[in-house]
């Protein structure tokens, strides 16, 4: 993203095109130099409707994009956001910009989600384009009181934007360059530059180790897994101690239970939780988090070759339960139990689990809402409350005991699917419940939202990289949750 952004009280004189915020009704929503033709405006059809914008000459001269940002009471920083990838979205040709906040906005969120929305809207995956086209602008100055609390805005939505980046540029790799190898290789490379603790385990150490899930799912691929541990240390007092797991499967073609072809054409961005933990870890230094955060990322394919895992296999986990395999295209929760069970054994105050885990995510709440699932209520609290600073949606499903039997197995101590066709999501939950030996914990299946088919607002078609602004705002703000036992 070569987008640069910048923060000023007043509109500069040198930007070529200037974003002013509308309210619903038509109605301006801050006090700018420029004045606005509110009456072109109601005659072109613009309201003011969240995400609406609408280019227009000024009295001076000046190029204006009107942003509709909502009604006037609910104006927060999502509306910011979106009003921002509106501006980028809508200049054109223009080189430079300027942006005035709504009336009331509070100077540094404010600058924060304009530098998000601005900098992911411009985002693009361009590795292997003859001829990319990257966006034209240049330079975008955010305008609104706050001083220096704007610019420190403006300059942690820089970060985080950037971190969101790397999530989007891992999941859209191909699954042929970014191999279990190179994505801890890559995770190793934020380590190093970051300050970052690191380990990675290979397959051997993986194999000691007992990572029963993680190693037979890796069976039938002749790329060897990988265990990526990533440690951030907080200079001074800690807020307490929250470790991130992300399923890394780099492709995902359902081993012997194979998907369709059709299935399989998205599948590299199977690794999206590892990716989201990975972008995490990477700016929670420059950000001066609090909090002590470890990250731990299970990598591997999950091919059908002939050593490959067979339904009815029985596979053990870390923590010494055992798994009775009877459909291989379950694989994200067998990798995971190894994950939770090495986060556990730590006793940190809390572990949040990212994974895209299943499809039945998009059934339940379609593309742009995310099931959360967990045993704290604290915690999930928590993680719906950064969600919600955020712009990321979640909504609670239930993990409720009588379902447990669904998983119940005739030779192991539970089994990796649950009925045909009833409560996927809730039944993969309560998998994963097993292995966190009452820690407080947070399971987000992002397997729906994690990747766009279409452009929309800051949302850029592909891998989007949601979870990681969420996980960052919760370890940002982190308080421990009560031990449930």
């Amino acid at each position: 993203m070569s987008l640069e952004l910048a923060a000023a009280r007043t509109i500069p004189q040198d930007v070529d095109v200037i974003g002013i915020p509308i309210f619903s009704g038509c109605r301006v929503a801050a006090e700018a130099e420029v004045e606005v033709d509110v009456g072109f405006l109601e005659r072109r059809g613009f309201d003011g409707r969240l995400g609406e914008s609408q280019a227009l000459l000024a009295d001076d001269g000046s190029t204006v994009i009107a942003l509709g940002v909502g009604d006037a009471g609910t104006v927060g920083p999502e509306a910011v956001r979106r009003a921002a990838a509106a501006l980028v979205r809508s200049a054109g040709t223009a080189a430079t910009a300027a942006m005035v906040l709504p009336a009331g906005a509070d100077g540094g969120d404010a600058g924060q989600a304009a530098a998000e929305g601005a900098l992911l809207a411009g985002y693009r995956f361009t590795t292997y384009k003859s001829e990319a086209k990257p966006s034209e602008l240049e330079r975008l100055v955010v305008v609104g009181p706050g001083g220096t609390r704007l610019q420190a805005g403006v300059d942690r939505g820089v970060r985080i934007a950037g971190a969101v980046a790397l999530a989007r540029d891992l999941s859209n790799e191909p699954a042929g360059t970014l191999t279990p190898t190179r994505l801890a290789e890559i995770a190793v490379e934020v380590a190093e530059r970051e300050g970052l603790g690191v380990t990675v385990l290979d397959e051997k150490a993986i194999a000691k180790e007992g990572l029963g899930g993680l190693l037979g799912v890796s069976r039938g691929s002749e790329q060897p897994p990988r265990l990526v541990e990533l440690v951030y240390e907080p200079a001074g007092r800690s807020r307490g101690t929250v470790v991130l797991v992300g399923k890394g499967i780099t492709f995902d073609s359902g081993g012997l239970s194979i998907k369709t072809a059709d299935g399989m054409t998205t599948m590299k961005t199977d690794m999206s939780g590892a990716a989201d933990v990975i972008a995490t870890m990477s700016v929670l230094p420059a950000l001066g988090c609090k909090t002590r955060v470890v990250g731990i990322a299970p990598i591997t394919e999950n091919m059908p070759g002939g050593a490959a895992i067979k339904p009815g296999d029985v596979l053990r986990a870390r923590n010494g339960k055992t798994m009775e395999v009877l459909n291989t295209d379950a694989e994200g929760r067998l990798v995971l139990a190894d994950g939770l069970s090495l986060a556990a054994e730590s006793e940190p105050d809390a572990i949040v689990d990212i994974a895209t885990l299943t499809g039945a995510a998009s059934v339940a709440l379609g593309k742009k809402i995310a099931p959360l699932m967990g045993n704290d209520d604290s915690l999930l609290a928590q993680v719906q409350a950064a969600g919600d600073r955020a712009g990321e949606r979640y909504w609670t499903l239930p993990l409720p005991d009588d379902y447990r039997k669904d998983i119940d197995s005739e030779v192991a101590d539970m089994k990796n699917i649950g009925k045909p066709g009833q409560a996927g999501t809730i039944v993969a939950g309560l998998f994963l419940r097993e292995f966190v030996n009452g820690v407080p914990w947070a399971h987000l299946d992002v397997a729906a939202t994690s990747r766009a088919d279409e452009d929309d607002g800051y949302i850029r078609k592909g891998s989007t990289g949601f979870g990681v602004r969420t996980l960052v705002d919760l370890v940002m703000q982190f308080e421990k949750p009560g031990r449930r036992r």
